[in-house]
């Protein structure tokens, strides 16, 4: 897959369209994605609900299910699902699924070019949107299935340098920005993109942030696609 370093919008690998989605939304297909009309990414920015952080209290990581839960039973964990779809030049081991070795180039954060091999990765699989971020913004308040939806799907998901990643910790965009600024315009474009789609809000600050980004890239589009808001029911979360 070639991602251009300035990213107008971040691939996905399914087709769910975003703009006008609910939170109820429960259905979705494989296949790529495309992006919402121009400016759509602005206007989306603009319409999301304002609201001041709630406590981080309860959270954990826990609450949003097992790590890389193949949500999309595809018989791949969501983890490698990501690194095929990022990574350029993948090997696998034992199949199809498990991705041993393949190049993150250019990573979008820092616009770096990092080799991944497994076992000793330097690549970290991002959630765009931080899920103690999306704890503290409505995510406390959901049904578990939709924490579960969340965290493994592939709207949110990235592949990242994984010292850049770090440095992000829970952050918003109001605190943490890609270094690379000529990725920043998609990456913020994102995180409006999964905030509209599960109905979190935003901090007065957060969205200010937004909109500062964005200005600066007024035909952004909106990225769509991803898995349905709702894990299927074989799933748990605390």
């Amino acid at each position: 897959m070639t991602r251009p370093k300035g990213g107008a919008a971040i691939a996905v690998a399914v087709l769910v369209a975003v703009t006008g989605c609910t939170a109820e939304q429960t259905e979705g297909a494989s296949g790529p994605a495309k992006g919402g009309g121009g400016g759509a990414a602005l206007a989306a920015a603009d319409s999301l609900t304002v609201k001041g952080r709630a406590p981080k209290t309860g959270y954990s990581r826990e609450r949003f299910g097992t790590a890389w839960a193949d949500t999309d039973s595809n018989s791949c964990d969501t983890r490698d699902d990501i690194l095929k779809r990022d990574l350029k030049q993948v090997r696998f081991t034992g199949g199809r699924c498990k991705v041993s070795y393949g190049l993150l180039d250019p990573d979008p954060y820092s616009g770096k070019d990092i080799t991944y091999r497994r076992g000793r990765s330097q690549v970290d699989i991002d959630h765009i949107v931080a899920l103690s971020d999306a704890w503290q913004k409505g995510a406390k308040y959901w049904d578990p299935s939709k924490r579960i939806a969340l965290a493994n799907d592939p709207l949110n998901l990235l592949a990242v340098d994984a010292s850049t990643n770090r440095g992000k910790g829970d952050g918003d965009a109001a605190t943490w920005l890609p270094p690379d600024k000529a990725y920043r315009c998609a990456y913020v474009a994102a995180q409006v993109a999964v905030k509209k789609k599960y109905g979190l809000w935003v901090t007065g600050a957060e969205r200010t942030a937004m909109k500062k980004v964005l200005a600066g890239c007024p035909d952004q589009k909106l990225p769509t696609g991803g898995n349905p808001t709702k894990a299927p029911e074989r799933f748990r979360a605390r």
